[in-house]
């Protein structure tokens, strides 16, 4: 596995690769694309640890080059690239993808879900190819999921308003992607603002926001801690479904041993992976406080008040797709059928 540097040269000989349409050989090398920074947790314990597994598991098969940090393109752009062939592999970051994955979000809901593996292997069991997801979304876009992390959920962290109650939100712009947290913000009478990750700690400095929808996890490799004084904590404000795609027309170029190994590591690692992350939450909350964020409990009264306002916001986010004929009350069943199933092991 290489991680070629981000170069106009490259960019140009990838394209013209691409646009080859050579045949697939023997032994292939497989572009994978998003925009995690180096380094960040994501990347480390997921993407990487995959791309190693698939490696391993097809005897050299299968090598990848990994362009990390928008390299080839922009977070919103990076399934498209797939679709179209330009990488083999996009990142499919799905709150930056409302237009083309309104049903995917489900997973970024204020759910019953308090840790990542229970939201990560509840949204799998339905985006997984064959699921209720993949059929309803996935499969008509012409796309399968290979891997998928549902974050630990979300806080409101500020950058100079110290957080003392509910009333500390109003009238704040705070970076939220996704409809689904752009209406828990609204809930709050604070302003949405739709920022991507990369571009939130200049916002931040600017002033063009007051704070952020992050989790803990995230706002470390941003370089957000810094820009902060004070988080919420013990709250779900949402979360952010975190996954990768491959078209389904260079799934079928690959053999079926390449196929099989993809699909095992995915098991394995979606697993682990989301392990790691609630692990990390907490360390990197602890963290951030050891920076100067000073994270406070809301008062049971205002806790309560959110928490009811919030958990209206999955019917609410149904009835919006069913109006649009999409089937957002069978995804959203789906999805906490599968939540409610999950048994302790499962955790």
């Amino acid at each position: 596995m290489t991680y070629p540097l981000n170069t106009p040269l490259a960019a140009a000989a990838l394209c013209a690769l691409a646009a080859l349409g050579s045949g697939p050989a023997a032994a292939e090398t497989l572009r994978v694309a998003d925009s995690f920074p180096v380094g960040h947790y994501i990347a480390e314990n997921m993407t990487k640890a995959w791309m190693d597994k698939v490696t391993e598991l097809t005897d050299g098969e299968i090598t990848f080059d990994y362009y990390p940090a928008e390299q080839m393109g922009k977070s919103k752009d990076l399934m498209s690239l797939a679709q179209t062939g330009v990488v083999d592999i996009g990142y499919a970051g799905v709150s930056y993808l409302a237009d083309t994955l309104p049903l995917s979000a489900v997973g970024e809901l204020p759910e019953a879900f308090t840790k990542s593996c229970e939201g990560t292997n509840a949204f799998w069991s339905i985006a997984h190819p064959g699921g209720v997801l993949d059929q309803a979304e996935l499969a008509p876009q012409g796309v399968r999921m290979l891997l998928v992390m549902v974050l630990p959920p979300y806080q409101i962290m500020m950058a100079r308003k110290e957080i003392t109650g509910a009333d500390s939100f109003r009238g704040r712009k705070l970076r939220a992607t996704g409809g689904t947290k752009e209406i828990a913000v609204e809930l709050l009478g604070a302003t949405p603002v739709s920022i991507p990750a990369p571009e939130t700690r200049d916002a931040l400095s600017r002033g063009t926001i007051d704070g952020v929808l992050f989790p803990h996890s995230s706002a470390l490799p941003y370089g957000l801690a810094p820009e902060l004084q004070w988080g919420t904590q013990d709250m779900n404000f949402g979360s952010f479904v975190a996954s990768y795609v491959i078209s389904e027309s260079r799934w079928q170029q690959l053999s079926p041993k390449a196929q099989q190994a993809m699909t095992d590591a995915a098991e394995d690692i979606i697993r682990s992976a989301c392990a790691v992350a609630e692990e990390l939450d907490l360390k990197d909350k602890q963290e951030m406080a050891d920076a100067g964020v000073t994270f406070v409990s809301l008062p049971d009264a205002d806790k309560e008040k959110i928490e009811a306002d919030l958990a209206g916001i999955g019917e609410r986010w149904a009835a919006d797709l069913d109006a649009r004929g999409l089937a957002g009350t069978e995804i959203l069943t789906a999805f906490r059928e599968a939540l409610a199933g999950q048994t302790p092991a499962a955790e």
